[in-house]
């Protein structure tokens, strides 16, 4: 199989579908945004279609594609072409999205979507993962692919000297082995800020020019504390480097109001993906029940309004949680009643994720000092 080139066709949105030697539909790529399998949908026969393939030479191209967990499955992840420092948008490939040179073999991006993702990941060559976002790595994702995770989780209102300092050693240390993969979730705003201050950190770039490949990233104006971290970054030098400790955690586990946030967010997709099925169990994530997540959602709430995090923050910070709190319970009571239709639980929905930004804008995604 030719290398993967960038963006290449999401799966999420493109799913092929062939038929078997029975003639029975197979879908060749499925939406790999929830880690299913590629083969997810393959039905009784399919080993028929291989033997005939094979028979024709055919077979590499199959294996190939197969995306599966374990050291045999991955064995055949096909070569990607990598972006390059010249790029001006970010590159996409089957489970990884938003990726951006910062660096010759260090890259941006987004968390890796399943077997896709990590496929990908390993057919860009990627040795090391650094993740900065805050919810726990898949680790044994990674190791099948020989692949090694580091976890430095960093806030949208930026990050101090002490964590720039790690992830500058981080890079510069697994650099040695190979191209590097930072990630935070979307990819577009904490990955690009890290990689940003890692970039003149280690003397790749002025912060200019680390700021001009964050905007590549898509990274919002909004994060101010994410921009200062790079425009305020200096060149430190290999003693300096070699003073921070390295043994950096493989997982970072949170702890009290920023594990419960971590959660929302994770809670808050579900019930995005929850909306896109129209409001019923998605097809492809059959373990979401949209009354159990709304139900969730209101508890999380209930937590963080009740939290001593909350309690020292002004009145204000409380009340944005304690109307999300009512906003969440209405939708998870319309849930239960079942008489509203899609529309209408819609538009009890979007008053959270527009309250939410509100206070992420108020609260979070400024500079701390």
């Amino acid at each position: 199989m030719p290398p993967q080139s960038p963006n290449a066709a999401n799966p999420a949105v493109s799913s092929p579908v062939d038929l078997n030697a029975k003639g029975t539909p197979i879908r060749l790529f499925t939406d790999t945004t929830r880690g299913t399998d590629a083969f997810a949908g393959v039905k009784a026969g399919s080993a028929a279609l291989l033997t005939a393939l094979a028979g024709l030479g055919l077979s590499f191209a199959v294996t190939a594609c197969v995306s599966r967990t374990g050291p045999a499955a991955t064995a055949h992840s096909p070569a990607i072409v990598p972006p390059a420092m010249a790029d001006t948008t970010p590159a996409d490939y089957h489970g990884v999205h938003n990726v951006v040179a910062f660096h010759e073999g260090v890259y941006s991006g987004s968390v890796p979507e399943g077997d896709a993702g990590f496929d990908a990941l390993k057919g860009m060559g990627i040795k090391t993962i650094i993740s900065v976002d805050g919810a726990e790595p898949e680790i044994a994702e990674a190791r099948e692919r020989g692949i090694r995770y580091i976890h430095l989780p960093i806030g949208y209102n930026g990050f101090d000297e002490e964590r720039r300092l790690q992830l500058a050693r981080a890079t510069r240390d697994a650099l040695k082995e190979g191209p590097i993969y930072i990630h935070c979730h979307h990819g577009k705003h904490r990955s690009a800020g890290a990689a940003a201050a890692v970039a003149v950190t280690l003397g790749w770039s002025s912060p200019e020019q680390s700021v001009e490949r964050m905007k590549v990233s898509g990274t919002a104006p909004g994060y101010t504390g994410l921009y200062q971290c790079a425009m305020d970054s200096t060149v430190v030098s290999a003693t300096a480097l070699d003073a921070v400790p390295a043994d950096f955690p493989e997982v970072s586990k949170p702890a009290g109001f920023v594990a419960t946030m971590v959660e929302v967010d994770f809670v808050f997709e579900n019930l995005s993906d929850i909306e896109r099925a129209g409001w019923v169990v998605p097809a492809n994530h059959p373990d979401l029940v949209p009354v159990a997540e709304a139900g969730r959602l209101v508890d999380l709430f209930r937590a963080s309004h009740a939290s001593e995090y909350t309690a020292k923050k002004p009145s204000e910070f409380g009340d944005l949680f304690a109307k999300d709190i009512d906003r969440a319970q209405t939708l998870e009571d319309l849930i239960v009643a079942g008489r509203s239709t899609p529309q209408e639980l819609t538009e009890a929905f979007r008053p959270i994720g527009a309250s939410c930004k509100e206070c992420h804008a108020k609260h979070r995604d400024k500079a701390p000092w």
